[in-house]
């Protein structure tokens, strides 16, 4: 039986709810849903706050001793689909090739007002 594994990254906004910032099971992380919150980018644009989540992940992956293109999939969520041309953009930018499976969501709503961005993720390791 494989251990799991429950981890905090220091470097990233601690956690405020009852989860943590990933759990590893055998050669897979679980990355809960990242957002701004507690970033320079809380509050600002959809493509801005993208890009402090991305950074986020490769801070995660990094720390894992792998990268981005580790990546088997990601859910965002957005509170604005207009927002939809922006966020692409900056995972093109961030994924460089290595596109990974992907389920998008329209939400009316994350846990803060100046949130309008969430991605969750799943590395492989």
């Amino acid at each position: 039986m494989s251990l799991i594994k429950r981890i905090n990254y220091p470097q990233l906004p601690k956690p405020v709810g009852p989860y943590v910032h990933a759990v590893r099971h055998a050669s897979t992380l679980y990355i809960s849903g990242l957002t701004a919150f507690a970033t320079e980018a809380q509050g600002h644009s959809a493509s801005h706050q993208a890009r402090a989540i991305l950074e986020q992940l490769t801070t995660i992956a990094a720390s894992e001793g792998t990268n981005l293109k580790s990546l088997v999939k990601i859910s965002v969520f957005l509170t604005d689909i207009a927002d939809l041309a922006a966020i692409r953009e900056v995972l093109f930018d961030y994924l460089d090739g290595a596109l990974p499976a992907c389920s998008l969501m329209a939400v009316s709503a994350l846990f803060s007002p100046q949130l309008n961005v969430e991605i969750e993720a799943i590395l492989a390791l």
